[in-house]
């Protein structure tokens, strides 16, 4: 569990799109984010105050999280002056990097003597049990995609916060590093051995209230052929009582595999469906978020349309439309 308030390391970003981590928490736990840590020159600002380490200590900020990444995801060099000063003065530290914290000689060095942690958040912080496949109380609804990068996170944090908006009970539970970050907890899917994967999401979505939804992050695509395992485990850990489709329309082929083609919806319906039925006979397909920001707002539209009309379930993007008619078609 990470301590909050968060002060947003942006450091030296070239741009925008290189702090996206920090731009997701900022986006979804504004109320968790006292300020941004810029170096002169940095190219990306997410709105909030920029502060020093000093000044965001005595604002009460309790982790500085690296909420941006370089070229090869590592932690540069440039930056370990901060973090050393951060760790110094009280502050815990997270990182969803390739690189650890925790190789950081000198970082290592000043945070044992602040008595500060040092969060690798893509390093497995305890042992998981393997699956054993028993029904939990409870309600669970897992994002699953034709793709991968398909909007499967954004899709569940925009139906948690609707859920939460109406007073229902709703959790939701990160599986990646971006996730956690977001939401200071949850478990590294890809960094877990694969046969405690399916065990590791069923301890994340244990027993709960009857009326109590998880949102499980997905992850990968079961027709991605690099990454398809990390998505039966979700799956199969997860026992969804729903599945909401998430794709991308403009895309040609699968992220990353030219020589792979998209699936379509019926056949990600399909598999979905018989992969989930050996968990639960009861999942059902409740609904489809399309990520349509690479469309003008008429052929957004019509592409719903579409889709709405070719798969007979409520298509949105809850982007542009909120996810509130998901979550109806989930409570139905």
């Amino acid at each position: 569990m990470l301590k909050t308030p968060y002060l947003l390391f942006l450091g030296d970003a070239p741009d925008q799109l290189a702090a996206k981590v920090a731009q997701g928490i900022r986006h979804w736990r504004p109320e968790s984010c006292v300020g941004q840590l810029r170096f002169p020159g940095c190219n990306a600002d997410v709105g909030l105050p920029d502060m020093t380490v000093e000044e965001a200590r005595k604002a009460g900020d309790q982790t500085m999280v690296i909420g941006t990444a370089n070229r090869g995801g590592v932690i540069s060099p440039a930056w370990l002056e901060t973090l050393v000063a951060a760790a110094e003065a009280g502050m815990d530290i997270a990182s969803g990097l390739h690189n650890r914290l925790t190789a950081l000689p000198t970082l290592v060095e000043a945070a044992e003597r602040a008595g500060t942690r040092l969060i690798d958040v893509r390093v497995p912080q305890q042992e998981f049990p393997i699956a054993d496949g028993k029904r939990r109380t409870g309600k669970r609804c897992l994002a699953v995609g034709t793709d991968c990068s398909v909007g499967k996170m954004y899709t569940a944090l925009a139906i948690e916060r609707e859920m939460r908006n109406r007073g229902m009970k709703a959790t939701f539970r990160a599986t990646g590093q971006t996730g956690i970050l977001i939401t200071g907890s949850g478990i590294p899917l890809d960094a877990i051995v694969a046969d405690f994967m399916a065990g590791a999401v069923e301890w994340l979505t244990p027993d709960n209230d009857p009326d109590h939804w998880d949102l499980i992050e997905g992850q990968g695509s079961l027709f991605h052929p690099s990454f398809s395992g990390v998505t039966m485990a979700l799956i199969h850990g997860g026992q969804p009582d729903a599945l909401v489709l998430c794709h991308e329309p403009t895309r040609s082929h699968m992220r990353g595999l030219p020589h792979y083609a998209l699936p379509s919806l019926e056949a990600l319906r399909n598999l979905a469906l018989e992969t989930a039925r050996i968990v639960n006979p009861d999942v059902r397909v409740t609904g489809i978020s399309v990520n349509t920001a690479a469309l003008a707002e008429e052929d957004a539209r019509k592409c719903l349309e579409e889709i709405e009309a070719c798969m007979g379930l409520p298509a949105v993007d809850p982007f542009r439309q909120g996810a509130g008619r998901l979550v109806d078609a989930l409570s139905a």
